[in-house]
């Protein structure tokens, strides 16, 4: 499992929290039970391969973290997507932007850049062109203003 689809995991836990409101530890443990999680291969191909123990440490993380700070995230959204409600901004374009925007703040070890560049990708997945530049835009004024090195 490559770090992209890490991500791509992460992103679609963080999608589901927000809509199921449930205690990202308890998803996390229900969502990892190794049946379960062989349930998922055939729905999509991200699933195919049971992470190992880095990566699963990883994707708990970042779905641990945006869980946490998602307030916080949501606020930077907000404020760096110009003339858009945030009611607006589709749940899977939020939950791509939330771990991008986790990853630069609390994440050193992952270069912003990287993480920006994921996020466009995982937006053309899943919303397509318009919708990644949309995630682009945002990224790239919230690089410029809230990421210190």
């Amino acid at each position: 499992m490559t770090r992209r689809t890490a991500r791509e995991i992460a992103m679609h836990l963080s999608f589901a929290t927000v809509m199921n409101r449930m205690d990202i530890r308890e998803m996390l443990d229900a969502f990892f039970e190794p049946d379960y999680f062989a349930t998922l291969k055939t729905e999509d191909e991200a699933y195919a391969d049971y992470p190992d123990d880095r990566q699963l440490a990883y994707i708990r993380r970042l779905a641990e973290g945006v869980s946490e700070h998602a307030a916080e995230l949501d606020g930077y959204i907000e404020k760096y997507a110009k003339n858009w409600e945030f009611s607006r901004i589709s749940r899977v374009a939020a939950a791509i932007l939330r771990i991008a925007m986790y990853e630069i703040l609390y994440q050193p070890e992952v270069p912003y850049k990287v993480a920006a560049n994921e996020a466009v990708e995982l937006a053309k997945t899943y919303e397509g062109r318009d919708i990644a530049g949309f995630v682009n835009g945002i990224l790239a004024a919230f690089i410029e203003n809230e990421h210190h090195e």
